[in-house]
């Protein structure tokens, strides 16, 4: 290496005496700049800025600007086990504990969102709404959960504000405090750079499997209504494990069966090709 760095210094030398013997043309000095640079960047003698090198090379490789939350790499939850948890809560305007494993004891479902922060724009819409229709979850056995990396002490003063305000005025589900991430982290919804969840769903069924999921970007929220339709289509597949629900299934409306020539008659009635 002391050899290699001794040869380069000498050439280095060189052409500086070179370039410094006789006068050369803008041209002439301009090629000499770039080589004495690039021998000096073999020589680990500095780094040289992109700038220098205009009209000779492009940088290779420059910032990418963020486009998109980054979560926390994991893999999809969807047929898996979802992680258990147990954390402080807001139920009823009181201080409770909640344990995903105890509602899927009692044999129930749980509908399982996360938003990023009490009092924002967009949370208390999406928390009041999902209580509203908490009576359409009950019917399905289905517990809603809310999760936040709030304070049990911030959730509580939000389900005593009223709506009016930014509240949630004391919605009909638990507010579980998720102060340590640790709950967003395991279900891989943490935005490590915001430090908040995204606005993610999981459904997930009494055998403690997760039979559903969705993310969004923190900037629009989700309707209990899609939530429903596709709990719905969760339980009726494990009822009738010989039928699929199509797009845009609802109670009620044709299924298709599992046996590919039964099936066509699915097709055939409901999938009829456009008028050109």
């Amino acid at each position: 290496k002391k050899q290699g760095a001794a040869m380069r210094s000498s050439s280095m030398s060189a052409l500086v005496r070179a370039a410094t013997a006789s006068p050369l043309s803008a041209r002439g000095m301009h090629a000499c700049v770039v080589i004495l640079s690039i021998f000096a960047l073999h020589a680990g003698a500095f780094e040289l800025p992109s700038r220098h090198l205009q009209g000779t090379a492009a940088p290779l490789s420059r910032p990418r600007a963020r486009t998109a939350p980054r979560a926390s790499a994991r893999a999809v939850l969807v047929g898996r086990t979802a992680p258990d948890f147990d954390a402080d809560a807001v139920f009823d305007q009181e201080f409770t504990e909640v344990c995903l494993s105890d509602y899927l004891d009692k044999g129930m479902y749980v509908v399982l969102q996360f938003v990023p922060y009490a009092f924002s724009m967009v949370c208390p819409t999406e928390v009041t709404s999902f209580s509203d229709r908490y009576d359409e979850f009950a019917k399905l056995n289905a517990q809603v959960l809310t999760v936040s990396v709030d304070s049990k002490f911030a959730l509580l003063a939000w389900a005593q504000t009223e709506r009016r305000n930014g509240g949630v005025g004391d919605p009909r589900f638990p507010l579980v405090s998720d102060l340590k991430k640790g709950i967003a982290r395991a279900y891989g919804v943490l935005d490590e750079e915001e430090g908040v969840a995204l606005r993610a769903l999981f459904i997930i069924d009494p055998e403690g499997v997760v039979q559903y999921e969705c993310a969004n970007a923190l900037s629009f929220g989700r309707d209990p209504e899609d939530t429903l339709r596709v709990l719905r289509a969760v339980q009726y597949v494990r009822r009738h494990p010989e039928e699929l629900c199509p797009a845009g299934w609802s109670p009620g409306t044709p299924t298709i069966s599992t046996d590919v020539e039964e099936s066509r008659k699915y097709f055939r009635d409901f999938q009829a090709d456009p008028i050109a």
